[in-house]
Formats: structure tokens, sequence, C-alpha cells
């Protein structure tokens, strides 16, 4: 945002990002510092991988490291609507950052919830808003609750999350998902453009162990943070035998920017939130010939190699 005689000239949309900061989180984060049509102008925080003080401490130093300690960060939800609350220890570390440790940060968080900050910038920018939101959609379902007019006030959810088919944290359900279906539920069904980025395409959008090094070969810290940050998930990934690891959360910052270079299809889609085996599975309509309400979009496939030039040139330009 430019700054013309007090007014501020904004050439790129605004964004909100709603976040669970673990590993891939803080990465996404990194990148959103030099997108081509986002402005990342307030980071909410929301219980998921690990607990919220562990992802509210992470946003700020993240945001820390990245030079941006100028963006507000809004604490949100520290459980889930209704049921108990899931971690990814196993995959984050105790931390969150793989147990890495970075600069006590140097500033709380607003005294806000994060839920009236999520409304308060979608009244400022009427219409114009993106909620990029990168963990359990808990956050956004108060804010709907609290505030009936808001899905119209946004110009869309881009969600990381779901899947249209398997699962990660049980064979149907992906873990954002899993971990407040309720509120995913209502974010699907509340009315604004959601934009569904769920293994699907996260999967497809992974870095192999000798890409992670090349990133750290850019050379600066933030670089190298990225690579380091990576490394236990990574181990966790080898253990499925798969190629690389997957870039969730920057993956679906980067669809949020520039959509050009995925495949999207327009679908229903609605989470069960009663099955004993299904509970957190997003189901969509795909793959049937039974059509359900198309409320949503689901992305499905990403040019890897578009992909990774994207992330390679948004890390190399911190060391510029």
């Amino acid at each position: 945002a430019l700054l013309k005689g007090g007014v501020s000239v904004m050439n790129k949309r605004p964004m909100l990002l709603d976040c669970d900061t673990g590993v891939d989180g803080a990465v996404a984060i990194l990148l959103t510092k030099y997108l081509n049509t986002l402005e990342l102008i307030a980071v909410t925080t929301v219980a998921g991988n690990v607990e919220v003080e562990h992802t509210t401490r992470n946003t700020l130093q993240v945001l820390e490291l990245a030079g941006m300690e100028h963006i507000p960060v809004y604490r949100g939800a520290e459980k889930p609507l209704l049921c108990e609350a899931v971690t990814a220890h196993h995959v984050h570390g105790q931390n969150g950052l793989n147990d890495m440790t970075l600069p006590k940060p140097k500033r709380e968080p607003e005294a806000m919830p994060a839920w009236d900050a999520i409304y308060k910038y979608a009244k400022q920018y009427e219409g114009e808003l993106t909620v990029v939101a990168i963990g359990p959609l808990t956050n956004l379902a108060l804010a709907i609750v609290k505030y009936k007019e808001l899905p119209n006030l946004l110009k869309r959810i881009v969600i990381m999350g779901g899947a249209a088919v398997g699962g990660n944290v049980t064979p149907c359900a992906e873990f954002n998902v899993y971990a407040d279906p309720e509120a995913a539920d209502m974010v699907f069904t509340c009315g604004a453009p959601v934009y569904m980025c769920g293994l699907d395409v996260t999967m497809r959008a992974y870095l192999t162990a000798e890409e992670l090094d090349e990133i750290a070969s850019l050379d600066n810290k933030q670089a190298v943070f990225t690579r380091d940050v990576m490394q236990g998930i990574l181990k966790f990934y080898r253990t499925y035998k798969l190629g690389g690891v997957a870039f969730h959360d920057p993956v679906t910052v980067l669809y949020a920017d520039d959509e050009s270079y995925f495949q999207t299809d327009l679908a229903g889609v609605r989470v069960e939130t009663k099955g004993k085996l299904t509970r957190g599975k997003t189901v969509t309509d795909l793959y049937s010939d039974k059509q359900m309400e198309h409320n949503a979009f689901v992305v499905t496939n990403v040019d890897r190699d578009v992909f990774k030039k994207r992330v390679f040139e948004i890390l190399a330009k911190y060391g510029e």
C-alpha cells in the first residue's frame, strides 16, 4: 500500500491470512511478502497443528523473520466449536516449528479477537477482501455466526482443507476440516465464494529434499529457514514413501494470488459432521453423477514446475 497525500493507494487486493502456523504455515507467511496481486493486511491465529498460544507466537516470530512486523496479528479460537481439540505435534514438533527456536517476538497480538478482526477488515474493504484460511475454520465460523452480513462483504474465501478423494487424519478426512467439521460446513454454506485447496492439489505441490537444499542455497535467512523448518515433516513424509514434502499452506497462498497454473472445478461441497467413520469428510459431487447445489470451487491440479518456480522466485527476493 502506497501513501499519497495521506491516502492509502492499494495497487494489490487486500488479503487476510487466518492460520494455525506450523511448519508449512510459516513458509506460507514468508511467501505473502512478495505476491503479485494480493497485499497481506492482517493475520488471525487459531488452534490447530499446535495450541493457539504456539500458533500465535509462531506467527509473530515468522512475520519478524520476514521483516513484516507492521502486520497486525489477532489471536483467535483456542478450541473447536463443539468437538475436542486435535493437534499434530508429531508432524510439526512441540512448538509447531519443528522445535526450532526463533527470537522471542518483540510484540504481543492485538487485543481484538480474531473473529471481530475478520469482520472489521471485511467492512473496511467492503467486497474486496480475500480471506485465505490455512488452519481449522473456527474463527471464520464464529465471525459468520456473529456478523450475519459477513459473507456478503467478502470477495472470496480460499481454504487449505478437505479432499475430494481420501484424507490424511482418517481415510476420508483432511486435518483442518476434521479438526472442526462443524465450522468447515458453516463456511462452505455461508454464501461467500469458497475455494478449496485440498489434498487433491496440495499433495501434488511437493518439493523434494534436493529442492529444499536448492532453496537454502539462495543463501538468505528466510530461504535457509524454509529448508530447515521442513526437515521434520520431510522425515514424516518419507515414512509414507512420498516423493517429497507437500507444501499444503504455501500452495494455497499462491493459488489465491494467481490461479492461472491450477485446475479449478465448480462443485457442491458439504462436510460430514455426524458420521462415525466419515466425520470431517468433504463430500463433493466432482466424481459423481448425482449433482449437489454448486456452492464452492475445488482445486484439483497444479503445474508443479510453475509452483516450484514461484516459491524460488519469492524466496530469492529476500536476498535482493
